[in-house]
């Protein structure tokens, strides 16, 4: 696979840096190349046992326009991933706990 800093999901989205990782897949900081806006992409391989993502966008789609919840901008499959495009809303709730320790 090719340098993820170097990847575009749907001709749209650079992958800027690494936000962190779960046991589903991976989430980093990217930004919108026409508009300039920082988004957040989460990622998971398609070939998983117990895939994730998609349930996570339904979800999401259906928050959409509630408080707290982020738009979901993109949902698809870009190479061996399935890729979810969402707001970059803040801080990570890892970030949270360790800010508050």
């Amino acid at each position: 696979m090719q340098n993820i800093a170097e990847v575009k999901v749907a001709g749209v989205y650079k992958i800027c840096s690494k936000l962190g990782k779960g046991s589903f897949g991976e989430v980093y900081q990217g930004i919108n190349i026409k508009k300039q806006n920082d988004v957040a992409i989460k990622m998971e391989k398609l070939k998983l046992f117990q895939p994730m993502l998609e349930y996570e966008a339904k979800l999401y789609s259906k928050l959409q326009g509630q408080p707290g919840f982020a738009t979901v901008h993109w949902y698809g499959v870009e190479g061996d991933f399935k890729v979810l495009v969402i707001d970059m809303l803040g801080p990570s709730l890892n970030d949270l706990f360790d800010f508050c320790d």
